[in-house]
């Protein structure tokens, strides 16, 4: 159990660097704050929501439990 759950954080951690740095590609060429907040919340909000419910049931006990 202990495995699993610094896998889920590890992955937690995986994906916040992965979002600064597709926040990053998304702020470097823009000109304006929706040029850069909207394209970014779009692509982040789905993976965001797949991780934290992937997470969820990782943390809960998985599949096996």
């Amino acid at each position: 159990m202990a495995r699993r759950r610094w896998a889920v954080a590890a992955s937690g951690l995986l994906l916040l660097i992965g979002t600064v740095m597709v926040f990053m590609a998304f702020d470097h060429g823009s000109h304006s704050a929706s040029d850069t907040l909207r394209p970014f919340l779009i692509t982040m909000g789905p993976v965001w929501f797949v991780g934290v419910l992937a997470a969820r049931r990782l943390w809960s006990g998985g599949a096996d439990s």
